[in-house]
């Protein structure tokens, strides 16, 4: 009889259908690993948000989100964030379904104290095993963060495995940066019905700089005034616009667009105040106003320039020589000038001869060597500079 069963046993293991082996989990895909990175909090907040809800189902329950905050205040705590990251991948919601997990605002993947510390290390290093090993099919993890040290391996992993989008907060110190900004605060204003005229809204970036989130607040704040206008002026936005950082460096400029010297050191003495470097005044806000007034007197100087409008005038510039024109800034993306700042110049440099431009240069160049290399009371050297580039000439007997 037992035989008889072996030999039931054995020809239907010989003629019963092959079954595959079970599958084995393969790494997550960039559709179920997202990541938001930049220096502006608010784009890559509402980036994530708009990313969490996209790929939450209709149909979700309350209990397919899962949010861990990411601010962690020592290594342990973050260590302890990434235990808890690596249990919510690893458990399906009690009614099953898609489950989305959010590490929001993570503050210890950059080059920090914490950041560097074995547990954090260690702990972001767990969550990448978990997702090559391989997720559920209806599970996604949203990262969200400031900031991730690209030296690292975890990085290459990461890179392999996810979307990316990147939101940096434009270099103010840098030719063009208004470029971005103005193409974030274009499409703001078309959200909610608004216009502006010709220069205003470049005020707007100007004073609001490389803030988007005050930059939202000021567009917004300028919605409500308005009411059932809908077209926005320069008046308007010089009344309302509360002006950042970035704001006075620009206005410091305009100060010494003007002539104002009084005016300049006022708004040097409110950023020296706020701790600003001095050194990035002197390249962010001085050199920049010094050199744009030079180009455009130089250029008026020798060559005919229609400066009736802006339009005119980027079409001036285009229509002279290369030669001309070598000197000039460009625009980050190498389209053409960055003519913006230099036709905010074209009523100023009037204030001005060629020599004293060539002079107060000259002189930002000794005072940025004073800053790097004497122990000179930092305020006092910019002072000094901007007395001796804005003080009345004196007529000649």
């Amino acid at each position: 009889m037992a035989d008889q069963r072996l030999l039931h046993a054995t020809f239907w293991f010989k003629h019963a259908p092959h079954m595959p082996p079970p599958k084995k989990a393969s790494a997550a895909t960039s559709s179920q690993v997202h990541v938001v990175l930049g220096t502006d909090d608010a784009r890559v907040k509402e980036a994530a948000i708009r990313i969490v809800q996209r790929i939450t189902p209709p149909d979700a329950g309350d209990f397919a989100n899962e949010i861990i905050e990411g601010q962690a205040d020592n290594a342990e705590h973050a260590g302890q964030i990434c235990s808890n990251v690596i249990q919510a991948l690893q458990t399906m919601p009690f009614f099953g379904g898609a489950k989305i997990v959010w590490l929001k605002a993570a503050n210890f993947l950059g080059d920090t104290q914490t950041g560097k510390a074995q547990a954090a290390v260690q702990g972001f290093e767990n969550i990448l095993d978990v997702l090559e090993s391989g997720l559920g099919a209806e599970v996604q993890f949203v990262l969200s963060t400031n900031v991730i040290d690209k030296r690292r391996t975890s990085y290459k992993r990461l890179s392999k495995l996810a979307n990316f989008e990147i939101f940096d907060k434009p270099d103010t110190s840098k030719a063009g940066w208004e470029g971005a900004v103005m193409a974030h605060a274009n499409a703001k204003a078309r959200e909610l019905g608004l216009s502006f005229e010709s220069g205003a809204l470049d005020l707007l970036v100007q004073m609001a700089g490389d803030d988007t989130r005050q930059l939202e607040n000021e567009i917004e704040k300028i919605d409500l005034y308005l009411g059932e206008r809908r077209r926005c002026g320069i008046n308007t936005v010089r009344g309302l616009v509360s002006m950042s950082r970035a704001g006075v460096i620009w206005e410091i400029g305009n100060a010494i667009g003007t002539r104002d010297l009084q005016r300049a050191l006022e708004l040097l003495g409110v950023l020296m105040y706020q701790g600003q470097n001095a050194i990035g005044i002197l390249l962010g806000a001085i050199v920049p106003r010094v050199r744009s007034l030079l180009i455009v007197k130089e250029l008026a100087s020798k060559h005919r320039l229609i400066t009736n409008s802006y339009s005119s005038f980027t079409n001036s510039l285009d229509m002279l020589p290369p030669s001309a024109t070598s000197h000039v800034p460009r625009k980050k993306d190498g389209t053409g000038f960055n003519a913006y700042p230099l036709f905010l110049a074209l009523g100023e440099a009037s204030r001005f001869t060629l020599d004293e431009l060539h002079n107060s240069l000259a002189a930002c160049l000794d005072a940025n060597s004073k800053l790097v290399t004497t122990q000179l009371d930092s305020k006092v050297v910019l002072e000094r500079l901007l007395v001796g580039m804005l003080c009345p000439r004196k007529r000649k007997a």
